[in-house]
């Protein structure tokens, strides 16, 4: 009897237990958050790691490294092609209109990288470092976690126009950020709840400079815009100038990700005019926007959901792409 009960457990065992994560190539083309479990099984914290010394030497990393990932995601799916420096056979997706001098967080993502190759050398994806990044950028920040899935691997070629293109812009119409996350496979709530990640970081003059000047080419304000924070944005965002000048995205608590993003919104005082347009446009946007506001805890769980949805955008598996050893350029 004891025989058979041993025979047994060690039957269910095998039943039940997850699916290989020895293979550095992910086979079943689908992620799941122990992909490195065998292969690299501290990888997770080795990222974890490297985040939270950048983060607590900058607190405005956190937002850095979010943003990536969401640049990233946006142009051909969840691939690290954002990563990619421009070569003699590549122009680099950071050159684009919504990267160019904005998009940061590099030179940690090279730090996690060269930690990992050490640990583990050519194993772990620069797409799943951008995943990672961005939930330990947000549970450092105060946010929700989740459980990252894994098994991403990284493109061999990048996108200008499709960065140019596919990335929601803060002078979108609520209908073109719309249309643009629901050909990502994106909803309503995603890009609602998403939208709640500009609840930390900061923003240029220049990305909202038309919503205090000349809103509709007729050379007046946007009024939906509380005027008199509209006044204090002028103090250092003059009509010809200070481009370059930051702003935090949420006034209230600019390095704590939490949902006073909603609150301000109500306030008429968003920042972007895509940030703005979630309550002025659309009647489900703003119901929306009106549930984050009253609970914090509805807006976490959500925002998890959806981080999750987008890491899953049209990810590279199998034998597609490759596990690059440098995330700024291809495998020679």
């Amino acid at each position: 009897m004891a025989k058979f009960l041993s025979f047994f457990m060690v039957i269910s065992l095998i039943a039940f237990a997850p699916i290989c994560f020895c293979s550095k190539t992910n086979y079943y083309g689908f992620l799941y958050p122990q992909f490195y479990d065998w292969s690299c099984p501290q990888a997770k914290e080795i990222v974890k790691s490297v985040v939270a010394k950048a983060v607590a030497r900058e607190a405005r990393m956190a937002a850095s490294l979010l943003r990536l990932h969401f640049h990233d995601c946006f142009v051909k799916g969840c691939d690290a092609s954002l990563l990619l420096d421009s070569s003699a056979t590549l122009i680099s997706e950071k050159r684009s209109n919504p990267n160019r001098n904005s998009v940061r967080g590099f030179e940690v993502i090279d730090e996690i990288k060269s930690a990992l190759e050490k640990e583990c050398p050519q194993t772990v994806s620069c797409a799943d470092i951008l995943a990672l990044a961005a939930r330990d950028s947000t549970v450092l920040a105060g946010g929700p976690s989740w459980e990252v899935p894994l098994g991403r691997r990284d493109s061999r070629g990048a996108s200008l126009s499709g960065s140019n293109n596919n990335i929601p812009a803060p002078n979108n119409t609520f209908n073109t950020i719309l249309t643009k996350f629901k050909l990502k496979g994106l909803d309503l709530i995603d890009l609602v709840a998403l939208s709640g990640s500009h609840t930390i970081g900061n923003a240029r003059c220049t990305s909202f400079r038309q919503r205090l000047y000349n809103q509709s080419g007729n050379s007046l304000p946007d009024y939906t815009l509380d005027q008199s924070y509209a006044a204090q944005l002028r103090t250092r965002c003059p009509k010809s100038g200070g481009d370059q000048n930051l702003f935090f995205m949420d006034f209230v608590s600019p390095t704590k990700f939490d949902n006073y993003y909603f609150k301000n919104l109500l306030a008429s005082r968003g920042l972007f005019n895509s940030d703005q347009v979630l309550v002025t446009k659309n009647q489900a946007s703003l119901e929306l926007v009106k549930l984050y506001a009253e609970n914090n805890e509805l807006f976490f769980e959500h925002f998890a959901k959806s981080m999750v949805k987008m890491g899953n955008i049209s990810p590279l598996t199998g034998y597609r792409g490759e596990i690059r050893k440098n995330c700024r350029k291809m495998n020679s």
